[in-house]
């Protein structure tokens, strides 16, 4: 997008609602623009919706050296529960981002909203001096990317994305096997995300929206729609064009950052996908059933370049491993997921195939608590260290796209052909108009 702006811009838009920002504590000393090994931090919570109450208010909350001085939410509600759980009239709280952005005790924001709502405000905290936890993805679209990346390397702050498999121990085994060579030459690579969500949510007429709930403001950068009770309460924000892209993108970024950190790729070549409303019918926006062919080019692991084959619904989980990743080398195959991985020996050619144990022996089925949250000790450790984390905005940016070049793919009905340096698709004008989407007035970007 060309439009540009500054931080002012971001701070002092007009058309937004503006908010009280209500809180009694006081921080003399303020925040350091770089807290030290022994500093405390003080942390800003942006999104109070299920992830920010039940898991990282109380994960980060408990963690030495670390609280929660402000919390932010355009629901009345989800902010008033979430400032009760962090500390309470300690704590200040704001439906506007932009106040505790430019909140002086605020070391640290993390971002824990919608998609819609990831970049805007990383980046105004990035121009603020601030460091940032972004939740995946990283947008609604390829094309704000850049401008994301553009942001965390010219201010220079500790930006750690939420693709938390990074920092389990063993997926970091298991990246270092693949590296090594241990499958032999890989071809291809199975992702798969596999729910039950029948029958449905149904297709509940618009409505007005609760009264707790600033819908203007949640909408935000998207283009405007009516509030649509699946879109909010019934959890279908990641079906939706005006906070989410599906499945492929929400859960699916998880499995492809994992796939090109393994594999050494940033980019596809080309991308084909189809799916439609096969298990059911709502009034979601994006696919129940769904499924895309990746092809990568030559790496610096799959010499010839490999196929990334994936698949996803709703309407039906039967694998007992419901949301995985198969890597399929010529002299062995590996199955990883968050319960551990496997690897089994290939069959040569002319052998049966017989049961065999696996080469190497399954990880716990069941991971630590510390394991699973692992990632956000890993952020105040990189920020007391000035230390980057490996899953940065780059990355996000990268793992994020496949997913939406799989959604391009489906909107236009046909095979997108990928240039990752330009950020366009080749001699594709219906394609590259969904490279960025236009953000609602006033609401701009740019880094």
């Amino acid at each position: 997008m060309k439009n540009q702006t500054t931080r002012r811009t971001f701070l002092g838009a007009s058309g937004a609602a503006a908010a009280a920002w209500t809180g009694a504590r006081s921080y003399a000393a303020g925040a350091s623009a770089n807290p030290g090994p022994n500093d405390v931090i003080n942390l800003g919570l942006i999104g109070c919706g299920a992830r920010g109450r039940t898991l990282i208010i109380p994960q980060f909350g408990k963690m030495p050296g670390a609280r929660f001085v402000a919390v932010c939410d355009v629901n009345a509600k989800y902010l008033a529960e979430s400032r009760e759980l962090a500390g309470g009239d300690r704590v200040a709280a704001t439906r506007d981002f932009r106040k505790l952005i430019e909140d002086k005790n605020v070391d640290a924001v993390i971002v824990a909203t919608n998609q819609q709502w990831h970049v805007i405000p990383m980046v105004a905290a990035c121009q603020a001096g601030k460091d940032v936890y972004l939740e995946k993805p990283l947008g609604q679209s390829i094309g704000e990317g850049p401008y994301a990346v553009e942001a965390w390397r010219k201010y220079g702050r500790i930006v750690q994305a939420g693709t938390q498999q990074r920092s389990q121990e063993h997926y970091q085994k298991a990246v270092e096997l693949i590296q090594a060579g241990k499958l032999g030459t890989i071809s291809e690579v199975r992702v798969w995300d596999y729910e039950n969500y029948w029958p449905g949510a149904g297709s509940p007429p618009d409505c007005p929206p609760p009264a707790e709930l600033d819908w203007d403001f949640y909408v935000g950068p998207s283009p405007f729609r009516n509030y649509n009770p699946n879109i909010y309460y019934n959890y279908g924000y990641d079906w939706f064009k005006v906070a989410g892209a599906g499945h492929q993108v929400a859960w699916g970024v998880h499995h492809f950052d994992i796939v090109l950190w393994a594999m050494q790729v940033n980019w596809p070549k080309k991308v084909y996908a189809t799916g439609g409303q096969f298990a059911f019918v709502d009034n979601y926006e994006y696919p129940n059933t769904f499924s895309a062919t990746v092809e990568f080019g030559p790496g610096p692991v799959a010499k010839h370049g490999f196929l990334m084959q994936y698949t996803m619904r709703t309407g039906g989980r039967r694998e007992t491993r419901a949301h995985g990743k198969c890597f399929i080398g010529s002299d062995a195959s590996m199955i990883l997921d968050r319960a551990g991985y496997s690897i089994v020996k290939e069959v040569p050619r002319g052998e049966k195939i017989v049961s065999t144990g696996p080469l190497i022996n399954p990880e716990a089925t069941v991971l630590p608590a510390e394991d699973r949250n692992r990632h956000f000790e890993v952020f105040l450790d990189n920020i007391r260290r000035r230390k980057q984390s490996t899953a940065t905005p780059e990355t996000l940016h990268y793992a994020t796209a496949v997913g939406h070049l799989m959604n391009m793919s489906w909107e236009t009905g046909r095979a997108i052909a990928w240039d990752g340096k330009t950020n366009q698709a080749a001699d594709d004008p219906a394609a590259n108009n969904l490279v960025l989407r236009p953000y609602r007035a006033p609401w701009k970007l740019g880094a």
